[in-house]
């Protein structure tokens, strides 16, 4: 057996995938939780040790035998954290994630500084927003200046681990799109950026140059390979943000495809051969990992909703599917506004959850859950539309996440989008993606993403669904229900 190893840091855990590619199947998952601080002001924070420890746990829970089978590494991480690395090779302070939304002073100092929200879009092709890595430049700045003073290095989760594996300081297109700070039409640093965040300081200096082929950034060194198990010298891939190796992971790697992620945050995106740019700002104009675009919308409560109002109503996983079953279309009027982490889109980071339309008879589990899950599809089907009114042609959604495994909730996505919804009998998306890139990268140059996607994922029809007419129906004017609560929590927390 010989397997190719996909790493997924995601926000509440590590996972590992082997894929025996030869086989065509997967030989072993492992996993192991995270920890996560979170404070009322926004802070959202883990410790880059954290990360390292887990992936120890996962790989350890593997047999030694799948582990010795391994022979290229790809790594996937959530996008936008601040790693800040100094010159003993160590990160001084939590690294602040995606969800931290307490830089917004900070972020708003930087579009002042740049000129305003149009100029940020002109420059680097996106607005400047809270969870992206620009304003926790600028914190780390003003809140620890001898620590900042000794910075030598600038990484993404993903690029922090792949520094682990192998030593080497690089950073990808896809993920580096995702910093506020890259020019996405030339997938170079913005100088002009950076000294909006500091002027006083040469940020390019700290940043690797961007790559934008998957050959390897280098090999597994003997002290990690030691730590997790595996043999050392395997060559480890660029790796990518999780939702360039989720569009991966889903065959999202040509214009058509258009993958919702419903994961701790909710992501909308497609393929493109050339950048697309949302004056408007909803829409993040992002690189993927393949050679292309990947815009995308993001939300920043989809299953975290779920999640905290099930363990709320003392509700299992299990009990979950029941209850959302159980719940009829609507959830009998009640709506709910999940902005539990705040929200990116619209740009609300201080909003806070709402739930509105309960009244003496649809006080009921099942209501407030389901209100939550349609509520989350709901700030997708905006993300798809956004992403149809800028040209995206959408003929086929790939449902990935965590929340797929739900066929109501697959049913609710197909009927609020209007769109027939396509499930892969590989569940482990961004994980799945990297282990396929760290594939291609061993096939060389002649390598073809989209043939590999062809070859390795396949359709699974007993979860795949049509939208349901009456069901369509009746979301299109619920849709315009939760659009009116939005903008009523938007003049509350706006």
């Amino acid at each position: 057996m010989t397997t190719v190893l996909g790493i997924d840091i995601g926000t509440q855990s590590v996972k590992v995938v082997f894929y025996d590619f030869e086989a065509r199947q997967i030989a072993s998952i492992g996993s192991a939780p995270l920890d996560l601080y979170q404070t009322d002001d926004g802070v959202a924070e883990q410790r880059a040790e954290w990360w390292i420890e887990a992936l120890r746990k996962a790989t350890a829970s593997v047999e030694k035998s799948v582990r010795e089978s391994v022979v290229a590494i790809g790594v996937s991480g959530q996008q936008h954290g601040f790693v800040p690395i100094n010159r003993s090779g160590e990160v001084p302070i939590p690294v602040k994630l995606w969800c931290d939304t307490s830089t917004g002073a900070e972020c708003d100092r930087i579009v002042e500084a740049f000129g305003g929200g149009e100029a940020c879009i002109a420059e680097v092709g996106n607005l400047i927003l809270p969870g992206y890595t620009a304003s926790k430049v600028r914190w780390f700045r003003d809140a620890h200046p001898d620590l900042y003073a000794r910075m030598d290095t600038i990484l993404l989760p993903h690029d922090y681990l792949n520094f682990y594996l192998t030593g080497e300081r690089c950073m990808e297109a896809g993920d580096a799109s995702g910093t506020g700070f890259l020019d996405i039409r030339t997938r170079d640093w913005s100088g002009k950026m950076l000294r909006a965040i500091d002027p006083d300081r040469d940020l390019r200096e700290c940043l690797p140059e961007v790559r934008l082929d998957n050959g390897p950034i280098g090999t597994l060194s003997a002290h990690a390979a030691q730590e997790i198990g595996l043999t050392a010298g395997i060559p480890v891939s660029t790796g990518g943000g999780d939702n360039m190796m989720g569009a991966v992971g889903t065959g999202n790697v040509t214009p058509g495809v258009v993958t919702i992620s419903l994961g701790t945050s909710g992501t909308v995106y497609a393929y493109t051969h050339q950048p697309v740019i949302d004056h408007e700002g909803a829409v993040a104009a992002f690189c993927s990992s393949t050679g292309g675009w990947l815009p995308l919308l993001c939300t920043m409560n989809c299953t975290v909703g779920t999640e905290l109002v099930r363990q709320v109503l003392g509700v299992d996983i299990a009990g979950l599917e029941t209850q959302l079953a159980a719940a009829e279309r609507g959830a009998g009027g009640v709506i709910t506004v999940p902005f539990f982490n705040g929200e990116r889109t619209p740009n609300l980071p201080q909003a806070k959850a709402c739930i509105t339309g309960l009244d003496a008879r649809n006080t009921r589990p099942e209501n407030l859950l389901r209100s939550v899950v349609e509520g989350a599809t709901f700030a997708l089907r905006h993300g798809l539309e956004r992403l149809i009114a800028l040209g995206i042609d959408a003929k086929e959604v790939v449902l990935t996440g965590g929340g797929a495994k739900s066929s109501t909730w697959r049913q609710i996505v197909a009927d609020v989008c209007n769109t027939p919804v396509t499930v892969l009998k590989n569940e482990e998306g961004a994980a799945f993606g990297a282990a396929l890139q760290a594939l291609a990268m061993l096939e060389g140059d002649g390598a073809d993403i989209r043939d590999l996607t062809k070859q390795h994922l396949q359709r699974d029809p007993e979860q795949c669904c049509d939208p349901d007419p009456s069901g369509s129906s009746f979301y299109s004017a619920a849709y315009g229900n939760y659009q009116r609560a939005v903008l009523q929590v938007a003049a509350l927390y706006g």
